[in-house]
């Protein structure tokens, strides 16, 4: 079986939530990284109103600015109750501008507490990206 160019998968993990990401980019990693965090978190949305969201940041390195970029995610799920399911990210030098829409939950399964660093390293070769994450719940 072939792997879609881009996707997520959850990784059996004994005591927290393990999520492979793939994509054929940068700015695509990150967006299949939200996707499967807001899927293991079994995020759903209303279907109105849609709000849009801007984040820009920076950090040191591509797996720092990863999980800053998730955190904030979190962070607004948390604060506003509000996820995201269309995304457009530009990473240049590691600073990102992403411009999301989505909506207010309508339900949420489990949350997760934070993005770790561990076992994180974001991986790549001509064709592809691909980053294991590790969240703690």
């Amino acid at each position: 079986m072939h792997a879609p160019p881009a996707g997520f998968r959850e990784i059996a993990h004994t005591a927290d939530w393990e999520l492979e990401a793939w994509a054929p980019d940068l700015p695509g990693l990150f967006e299949q990284a939200a996707r499967g965090m807001y899927s293991l978190m079994g995020v759903r949305l209303l279907s109105a109103p849609r709000l849009s969201r801007t984040l820009e940041m920076d950090a040191i390195d591509g797996e720092s600015l990863l999980v800053r970029f998730l955190e904030e995610l979190l962070y607004i799920q948390s604060l506003d109750r509000l996820a995201f399911d269309a995304f457009q990210i530009d990473i240049s030098e590691w600073k990102l501008l992403a411009r999301m829409e989505g909506a207010p939950l309508e339900s949420l399964a489990k949350e997760i507490k934070a993005v770790t660093y561990h076992r994180l390293k974001i991986r790549s070769d001509r064709h592809q990206f691909e980053v294991r994450i590790v969240f703690d719940v």
